[in-house]
């Protein structure tokens, strides 16, 4: 389970350094992705396809919706290796999508671990904690809890 915060700074050549415990987790090699909201994702490989199944909730592949989730996520992703240091170099376009530069965010969220820049995390981060009890409320609505 990936769990925590980390700030890290990208260096030249959008070279970052994957916090040690996601490196633990992630294995050996992993996929780097688009992900929703501005943001990437580090995934496990052994659980890419899991998470792929779980999105798209087994639904086939006629279906616009889904063709159009796999395109987003499948043409931007790249199979990663950190290095001795524990770096990646993220590719341009992922770069550009995501606005990384200066420092990002490294979040642990569950089953993958997702990249950000840094002031959108923050202002993200604030709405989340705003919005969180009514989050929370209609969740419970949803799950016969309340």
């Amino acid at each position: 389970m990936f769990l925590g915060t980390y700030l890290v700074r990208v260096t030249s050549g959008s070279r970052v350094s994957v916090p040690s415990s996601f490196r633990q987790e992630l294995g050996e090699s992993f996929i780097l992705a688009k992900w929703y909201e501005g943001c990437l994702v580090l995934i496990g490989k052994s659980y890419w396809e899991v998470l792929l199944k779980r999105i798209t909730a087994g639904v086939e592949t006629l279906l616009t919706p889904v063709r159009e989730i796999e395109r987003f996520i499948f043409t931007s992703a790249y199979e990663m290796t950190a290095d001795e240091q524990g770096r990646i170099v993220i590719p341009e376009r992922l770069v550009s999508y995501a606005g990384l530069g200066g420092e990002v965010y490294f979040l642990g969220v569950r089953d993958r671990v997702e990249i950000w820049n840094r002031v959108s995390w923050e202002e993200k981060e604030k709405e989340i904690a705003k919005e969180a009890p009514s989050y929370i409320e209609e969740l419970a609505k949803k799950n016969g809890k309340r």
